[in-house]
């Protein structure tokens, strides 16, 4: 799998119910309970509900 620059959608909230902070993140994957898992480094990462993601649209290059 590869891994996705995501953002968060406003008012997102981690498994644990707080309030994820809006920053650029890289998806990690998506557990068997359907949470996702999102990191901003090694040290920083939360699980959300993946529809509460949204893509970073960079330029896309064909064939890759």
């Amino acid at each position: 799998m590869s891994i996705e620059n995501v953002n968060v959608k406003p008012s997102t909230r981690n498994h644990k119910g707080f309030f994820v902070q809006q920053a650029a993140y890289k998806l990690m994957g998506i557990d068997n309970s359907g949470w996702a898992l999102i990191c901003v480094d090694d040290a920083v990462c939360h699980y959300v509900d993946p529809d509460d993601l949204q893509i970073c649209q960079k330029s896309q290059q064909a064939g890759n």
